[in-house]
């Protein structure tokens, strides 16, 4: 495959990164994982493509399933990036702000709300909420936000849950909420 592939590229013009190419073994594990998890390598390859973590788990059913998840790379740079935002613009006001990480989140969750990765946006929804706090702390002269005042202040302003937009499990033609 690896002989083959760069010639068929070059037919277009385009070539195959030596750094970024490689071929994984990604082939179905066999059995059940141990209880502990595989220690002798014989664990399963896992690669990164379009943003997602590709690896092989064990479905509801006890079936091996190829499963997705936000890479760690992109979770981290989105919050990154949010609370950059967060820290440039902590002076506008609450309701700006909040409808510009609500922008952000959907945003978010459209790219990566796909089924099995709850997890992975709910982490970025905690994150973001943590920064905002972080930084509407930093516009008062205290330096102090409570946690009960800014349960409060998320309660007028709630950031969009975590929603696997692309689901699998959704029946066909029925609407994302």
């Amino acid at each position: 495959m690896l002989e083959v592939l760069p010639k068929r590229f070059g037919k277009y013009g385009l070539s195959l990164h030596p750094d970024k190419t490689r071929l994984v073994p990604f082939q179905r594990p066999s059995g059940k994982p141990p209880a502990q998890g595989p220690e002798d390598g014989n664990r399963p390859g896992t690669f990164d493509l379009l943003g997602f973590t590709h690896y092989w788990a064990l479905s509801r059913k006890g079936n091996w399933v190829v499963k997705q998840r936000t890479a760690q790379g992109r979770l981290s740079r989105a919050i990154k990036t949010i609370a950059q935002w967060c820290r440039l613009n902590r002076h506008q006001p609450i309701a700006e702000q909040h409808r510009t990480l609500s922008q952000k989140l959907r945003g978010h969750f459209v790219n990566y709300g796909i089924t099995g990765n709850s997890t992975a946006l709910t982490r970025l929804r905690v994150a973001v909420t943590e920064v905002w706090r972080k930084w509407l702390a930093r516009r008062r002269r205290c330096g102090l936000l409570p946690r009960v005042v800014f349960k409060r202040l998320l309660k007028h302003y709630p950031l969009p849950p975590p929603l696997a937009v692309h689901s699998v499990c959704r029946l066909v033609g029925e609407p994302a909420t």
